[in-house]
Formats: C-alpha cells, structure tokens, sequence
C-alpha cells in the first residue's frame, strides 16, 4: 500500500500543475508511504506517490510509464494475480522492464481499458494519464479497500489518497464541513462514497472506473454484488452444504497463499482469539516458513478483553507473538491522532486501539499483516442479520410472545445487552415491525438510534440538513433486482454498501494500518471469495440462528474448538468512558468549550455540555446509555477533525528527498 496523488487541469489552457504542489501533497502522504517519494509532471498533468516497497523492491518505483513514456501510473495497493495477468499479456507480445504489479497494470489497460479492471484480483487505488490523449482514469478495487478523493477547484482536478493530501496542495481550496456528510455520518455511522465529510470533496466509489477526456467525465461501475435471484435462484450455488464447505476452504486457501507469498517481504497476521482472524492465521502459517509472527490486542477491560482465546491460539500456530494493552488513557491520549487519520468523525473509539496494534506491528519490522475483516459482511456474521431475521419471523405474527423471545438470543456479549429486559427489548426492536417486507428494515433501528444524535446539531447544521433523507436517498438507488434477493442478502447488501468501505476498511483499518505504514491483506475480500460467498443459499450462511455456519465448518480441525463454540464477540473498545475517567487529558476541555463548538458551528453549545457533565457524572459506575456513547464519540471526532482539517492545516512541510522526478513540461510531446 501506498500514497497516490495529482493534479490534472481540466481543460487544455490551464497552467502546468507547480512541481512544490505535487512535492507537498507526497509529504502530505508520507506515513503512507515511506520508502520512496516520486513525482511526474507534463504541461498538462502532475503525479505523486509515496512508496511503501512491497513487491519488486529494487525496480518497482513510480510514478511508472510504459516503454513508450506516454503512459504514467501511481498505483496503491496490491493486484495479488499480477503474475496470472503478465503470462497474459507477454503472450499478447507486451514487454516489460520491472517485475513489478504496478507496471501489469499499465500494460493490461492499454491491452484490456476499462475491462482490465474486471480482471484484477487485489486491493487498489489506480491513476493512469495518457499523456498522448489527454486522459485520466482512476479506479478503485470493488469493495474500497484503498481510498480515493478527487476535488476540482480552478479548472484542476485533485486527488489523492487522503484528503489532506489534497489541502497541502493549494491553500485556495475551501476547507468546510459539508452538511449532506454530517447528516450521513449522523445516521449510517459513517459517509457513503461518493459523499465525504468535506465540502467539494468527493470520493470515488468502490467497484468503479471514472475516466476524464476532452472535458467530459463518464464513471461506471465494473462490479458490484451480485446474490441469487428469486425464486427460481438459477445462479445460486447448486452443491450441498458439504460441497460449500469444501468450495470456501479451496477459495480461503487460495487467496490466503496469493497474500503470503505474493510479497517481497515477510507478512505477519492480526490475531484478535475470533474465528476469523484465528482461521486466517491458521492457514497463513502454512505459507510462512520457519517464522510467523501474529499481533494481538489486549484490553484492561475485561469486558473487551479475548487474551484467553488469542493465546490458545497462539499455541497452536507457534508463533511469534507480540502483543499491546490498550487502557482508556491509551484510547484518549491517541485518539486526536486517530482523527487525523480517520479524515471523517467517528461514533465509536474502536479504531484507536487498532492505531496502536499497527504500531506494533511496525515497530517488530514487518510491513504486511493478514486480517480477518470481510468475513462478517460475506458469511452473515453480525448480530445485525441475526436480529433481522427475528424480527421478521416476529412481524409475520405480532402478537406472539414466543417469536420476540427468540429476541433473548442476541447479543450475549454485550453487559447492557437491550436485550436484557423483555418489555424494553419489545418496544424497541418491534419498532416499525410492520414494515418487515420493506428494504432497509434489519438496518431501521440502527439508523433510526443514530439519527438521535442529531439533536445535538447546531440550528444552522439542522437547517442546512433539513431537505436531507439519507436514508430515502440510499435506498431510492438499490440495485434493479434487489427485491428478488433473498433478506440476508438485502441486509448483507445494505451493510457492505454502507460500512464496510466508509467504516469498517477505512476508519479502521486502511487509516488505522498506513497510520504507521503497514499493508493490511483480507482473505475474505478476495474475488472468488467474495464471488462465491455471494452465490451461497443463504441458510449456508445462517443456519437458523448460526452465524457464518459454512466458515466454522471449514475452521473445523483448524481452529481449536473453544474458539469454534465461543459466543461472537465483535471487536470493541472503551467508547465515552475512555475520555471522562480521571486523568482525561486537557484536549476534550478545548475541543468541547463553548467558544470551540460555536467557531465549528456543527453542534449547539449547550447540549454538548450537558451531555459531558452527564458522562462526567456517570464515569465511576459507567453506566452510559448506547446513545450517550456515541454521541460524545461523535461530537469529540468532529470537533477535532475541525481544528485539523478545517480551521488548521495539514502538515506538508516535511523535507523529502525524490526517488522519481520526471519534468516533461514545455516540451513537444509526440
């Protein structure tokens, strides 16, 4: 994984992008990538990249150009069958001078265009100019592993990696939340690309190509998820589930050694003591050699500790272990840095922990590390799907009591479960139990408890926000045939469309992993994977109420059984509690005062100071209500992305030294 960036003018008359534009938007993205800094600029366009040397470690320096020099690419990510792709292309007489996946690419678009990127198995973030025909292409990997914003501002094009990155570049460019990404963060969780948390910034969807040529732009998708149609499901997976069983550990095997070994350098793995990271681990140790080192986090909490489970598990791999204890100071002290990471507020402090295990990982020498995200998204393992599923088995029959006691089945892990009081658990699960056939409804009352926090928004943010229905809009933009999916497939549909890419993969994990430079690999978003996941009866992955039934088949006799019968236990991390205990440090009082929220002017003072004196007074017993959580998560991360971001600058000021340095302005280009 890398840092990319450029400018391209957006018209032929433009200026030539300045050469210290490029450099600082490089420095902007040097935790990104550290090993080597590059730039390319013609009379039309300017790239940038900051390496992390990962494949081809001597030749594989960018930007990179085809033989002709009329071709650039800056490239992020990994393409893992690169190698798959060169057989065919040298066969279709292309030559190549690195061994690099970044110069397959450049080959395989001028062989293949658009469609090249239907072939790709990977995870990336790819500008391509030709500088012959005066065209950009950006593209971005199906599920949006690596990230991509674009901006336009005085007849420029700006994009890059990370926002910041496209401040550094021109101190003109207007720097604002926008409301249409608060109210989105406000209800989702998080934005959903296109929309950002910035005003005029944009970020390229996952799955998507957008090319830019003779002042038009066209943007379409190359892949998006595709389920069984109902009823006669032709495309579903025919086998039995013993068959399934065997297809998944075929394909996670496959695309785990593809991981391993498509590396020039050692990889490690996250180890959290879950199924899936021990699966991933499991079948990564066979590709590792004589040294495998796995990476845990710890909790002083016990209610979010899983060290019991991490360590069995490590004696079973035998391997090297490392791991980071994570207390609530740690959470509070990091999580300034966390924001300016993350580039978009956040409701829940789990990403903080992660920022630590990431340094970890790079303080023991190791650039790469296997995880296990992805499975819960492609084989139904969130309490999400389960609770969808009760609470449409309950809306068939409203009024019986038996069905909405099948509601006491979830969540185990949580300490104030809203399941734990009957009455309570009725009221607020059988909200709109009506409405059990319509799209959206599994994710209803998640996004309806989010949206609460809204009160908390400054009037002019409610008035700019008013005509706004986030919700309305998502779901007037379904696929054509999602009404004839079956419901795990919509409900698996709308949470990959709406956290997987915008939370889950960035906040936690792309930001949290580049934060200290370190590529993250996810085996359970490889293509075939995520393909034949899709294709599943639906009751192979959750098997009345069994979560991910098909993977803990395959885990069976890999991974030790305690951990196979273990409730889940999602990952999580001290939220509120983390910045009211005692100790908290002086930031949350600057970022929280009065003068601070009316110069952001995206919450109402006064709220916001109850709700601190409330948490505050609640921080011995820490009995915080779910909404309160969040709320003072989400109210903290937007305020300091405003000092950062908004109301300061980001810090370009780094003296970097160029790898790569290519000046073709004011010449004939033939």
């Amino acid at each position: 994984m890398c840092g990319i960036a450029g400018i391209v003018g957006l018209s032929s008359g433009v200026a030539s992008p300045p050469r210290e534009a490029l450099v600082r938007m490089a420095s902007a993205l040097f935790h990104r990538g550290p090993d080597e800094i590059g730039v390319y600029r013609d009379d039309r366009a300017g790239l940038a990249h900051a390496r992390l040397s990962i494949i081809d470690l001597s030749t594989g320096q960018q930007p990179l150009a085809d033989e002709g020099d009329a071709t650039w690419i800056v490239f992020n990510g990994e393409i893992f069958n690169y190698v798959e792709l060169r057989e065919e292309l040298v066969a279709l007489g292309h030559r190549f001078r690195t061994k690099s996946d970044t110069e397959v690419i450049v080959h395989a678009y001028r062989a293949w265009g658009d469609a090249a990127f239907e072939r790709m198995n990977g995870q990336w973030a790819v500008a391509i100019w030709d500088s012959v025909a005066q065209r950009l292409v950006l593209s971005r990997d199906p599920v949006g592993i690596c990230p991509l914003h674009v901006c336009e501002h005085g007849g420029h094009l700006y994009f890059a990696s990370e926002v910041k990155a496209i401040f550094a570049a021109n101190p003109a460019i207007p720097r604002a939340f926008d409301p249409a990404g608060i109210d989105q963060t406000f209800t989702f969780w998080t934005i959903v690309p296109p929309q950002s948390v910035f005003r005029g910034v944009t970020e390229l969807e996952p799955g998507h190509v957008r090319t830019y040529e003779n002042g038009t732009v066209r943007d379409r998708a190359f892949w998006t998820p595709r389920y069984p149609v109902l009823p006669d499901a032709r495309d579903q997976f025919q086998g039995s589930l013993e068959d399934a069983v065997k297809e998944v550990r075929r394909a996670l095997e496959g695309a785990t050694s593809l991981r391993m070994l498509r590396a020039d350098v050692p990889v490690g793995s996250y180890l959290s003591g879950g199924l899936d990271s021990s699966l991933v681990a499991a079948l990564g140790r066979r590709f590792a050699g004589d040294r495998f080192q796995t990476f845990s986090l710890r909790f002083d909490d016990a209610e979010y500790d899983e060290t019991e489970f991490q360590r069995l598990m490590v004696r079973v791999l035998g391997s090297e272990h490392h791991e980071v204890i994570v207390s609530r100071s740690d959470i509070a002290n990091v999580f300034p840095e966390v924001i300016y990471h993350t580039e978009r507020p956040i409701l829940r402090t789990a990403p903080a922990p992660l920022f630590l295990l990431s340094r970890l990982v790079r303080n023991h020498g190791i650039k790469v590390v296997l995880t296990g995200e992805g499975a819960d998204e492609m084989f139904a393992g969130y309490d999400l799907f389960r609770e969808g599923k009760v609470r449409r088995f309950w809306g068939r029959q409203p009024a019986s009591a038996r069905r909405s006691r099948l509601l006491e089945r979830l969540y185990p892990y949580l300490a104030r479960s809203p399941v734990s009081q009957q009455a309570l658990a009725r009221q607020f699960f059988g909200r709109n139990i009506a409405a059990h056939r319509a799209p959206g409804f599994a994710h209803d009352t998640r996004w309806h408890t989010t949206s609460a926090l809204k009160r908390l928004l400054s009037q002019d943010m409610k008035a700019q926000t008013a005509g706004c229905d986030m919700v309305g809009d998502l779901l007037a933009r379904l696929p054509a045939e999602f009404s004839r999916w079956s419901s795990l497939a919509q409900d698996q549909y709308l949470e990959i469309r709406t956290l997987l890419s915008g939370y889950l993969l960035s906040s936690q994990g792309d930001r949290m992993l580049m934060a200290h430079s370190v590529e993250g690999r996810f085996p359970f978003l490889d293509k075939d994977v995520i393909d034949l996941a899709d294709s599943l009866p639906a009751s192979y992955k959750l098997r009345v109420l069994d979560e991910k039934h098909v993977v803990k088949k395959v885990a069976e006799g890999v991974v030790p059984g305690e951990i196979l019968a273990r409730k889940k236990q999602p990952y999580r991390a001290p939220d509120a509690l983390s910045f009211v205990s005692e100790g908290a440090p002086a930031y949350i009082d600057e970022v929280l005062s009065e003068p601070a929220l009316r110069d952001a002017n995206v919450f109402e003072p006064q709220p916001v100071v109850q709700l601190l004196r409330k948490c505050r007074a609640r921080a011995r017993d820490g009995q915080f209500s779910n909404t309160d959580n969040m709320a003072l998560v989400g109210v903290l991360s937007t305020q300091l992305l405003h000092r950062q971001l908004v109301a300061g600058r980001p810090d370009a000021s780094r003296v970097v030294e160029l790898r790569t340095d290519v000046d073709k302005s004011n010449r004939t280009r033939s």
